[in-house]
């Protein structure tokens, strides 16, 4: 019987916004891997690594190049019977390195409800009829918008951004600031749709504007950056300075001139996570990566509903009419990690303060543990789990080993492990740093409503 342990040769896209060259992480860990395919180009931008058996770019054995999608097919006990059943033979996680060099598209992704009605209404714009929660790791410094801010903060660029009232309209934003009046951080059910609906209103009424009208607005409003500095947006509010903001629009109108995104940014949390620092992301949850490299766990799909900040398809009605206007200050956006208990640490991994920190987040299909061995010897011994997981290794070398099979681990190398396998990492240097992806039904069963 075949070991669990597999090598994989995984394929990396180049879209505009991905850094150039071997500045992209994603092109690197690419490029660790032999293919006769796949050379680094210079000039050339390397956008996202992809790691699982979703048929864009499924991952390969290195070996024997099948792919991982056939491999599990073939042999159900590699998710487990239960996972197999449930995710028809998938792996029920897409895990990504994303290398970000500009602004990605202001977007969010359906729910599954709403991905099957897309997918069969336009199968070419929405290739998948699957949801796509995902959550976002950094491994460098990371900034993004993510989620409405808090309704006071929106209302303050309303007051002191007349480019940014006038493309939400006089009426729109008077009704908006007296709806919420008194009520920003209300909690009762009446007080929350309340505020939710007048925040629909407003925003939709922002991204309703024709091109020629965000492109007059977008001149006023880059003036005003370039010139008021810390004064700019009526100082800011407390999230962020006025002379942050400031440079955050004459960087994005640098990218993306004249872009209704540049307004869009005053009703999204900016967010920035430094690395290990995570979020995650609900489906119908508004976003836009903005720059840095980061570790990406979804759930299996491709879908994206955008609306700025892109050359794209832009499906402005179906993203504001879909869209949860959850409001939250940026602390509420973070993750908070912790120790993974299903990791033994030796002597050597703890004296030299070596860690394993999973990253939960409240559905089923994925979790990621973060593992750091910082002294040669060190080593981790992975509990086996009834699921299938994929390592990715991000910096240092080591080595990985399931029962009598063991590899060399080095930058850029990834590992598909098999169900019930007890996988070990143990490092040869003093920074080996791996991700694991992985899922694994048992304490999830209240997640996604299945029980």
């Amino acid at each position: 019987m075949q070991i669990p342990l597999i090598r994989l040769q995984c394929g990396v896209n180049s879209y505009d916004w991905g850094k150039l060259g071997k500045e992209s992480a994603a092109a690197k860990f690419a490029s660790a891997t032999p293919s006769e395919s796949f050379s680094i180009l210079e000039e050339k931008p390397y956008a996202e690594l992809w790691m699982g058996t979703h048929p864009s770019l499924p991952s390969k054995d290195l070996e024997t190049q099948r792919t991982l999608l056939d491999l599990v097919q073939d042999n159900q006990a590699l998710l487990s019977q239960d996972i197999s059943r449930r995710y028809g033979g998938k792996l029920p996680f897409l895990f990504k390195v994303l290398s970000i060099r500009k602004a990605l598209s202001i977007q969010a992704h359906p729910n599954k409800k709403l991905a099957e009605k897309l997918h069969a209404r336009d199968s070419k714009n929405y290739p998948d009829d699957n949801h796509k929660p995902e959550m976002t790791i950094a491994v460098t410094p990371f900034d993004g918008l993510c989620g409405f801010r808090p309704l006071a903060e929106i209302s303050h660029f309303l007051s002191t951004i007349p480019s940014l009232r006038t493309l939400v309209g006089e009426s729109k934003t008077t009704q908006f600031q007296s709806s919420i009046q008194g009520r920003e951080t209300a909690e009762s059910k009446e007080d929350l749709e309340s505020n939710k609906k007048a925040l629909q209103s407003a925003f939709s009424a922002l991204m309703e504007n024709d091109k020629a009208a965000i492109a007059s607005a977008a001149q006023d409003l880059v003036s005003s950056a370039k010139t008021e500095g810390d004064h700019f947006a009526g100082g800011g509010g407390p999230s962020n300075g006025g002379q942050e903001l400031a440079d955050l629009i004459v960087r994005l109108n640098g990218q993306f001139e004249g872009d209704v995104g540049l307004f869009v940014l005053f009703f999204l949390n900016y967010v920035k996570l430094e690395v290990g620092e995570a979020m995650f992301l609900k489906a119908d949850d508004i976003h836009a990566y903005l720059s840095g490299d980061i570790i990406e766990c979804m759930a299996s799909s491709d879908n994206v509903v955008r609306a700025g900040f892109t050359p794209k398809y832009q499906d402005i009605p179906t993203l504001t009419s879909m869209l949860t206007y959850s409001y939250a200050p940026i602390s509420e956006q973070k993750m908070q990690p912790v120790d993974y208990p299903y990791v033994t640490l030796n002597a050597t991994a703890y004296s030299s303060a070596s860690s394993s920190t999973l990253y939960d987040p409240p559905i089923e299909e994925f979790s990621v543990v973060r593992t750091e061995l910082k002294r040669s010897g060190a080593k981790a011994t992975f509990e086996p789990i009834d699921g299938p997981s994929i390592f990715i290794c991000t910096s240092g070398q080591g080595r990985i080993s399931v029962g009598p099979k063991v590899e060399q681990v080095k930058q850029g190398y990834v590992f598909f492990v098999g169900a019930t396998a007890e996988a070990v990492l143990e490092s040869d240097g003093d920074d080996f740093t791996t991700f694991k992806a992985f899922c694994e039904l048992r304490g999830k069963e209240g997640a996604n409503g299945v029980r």
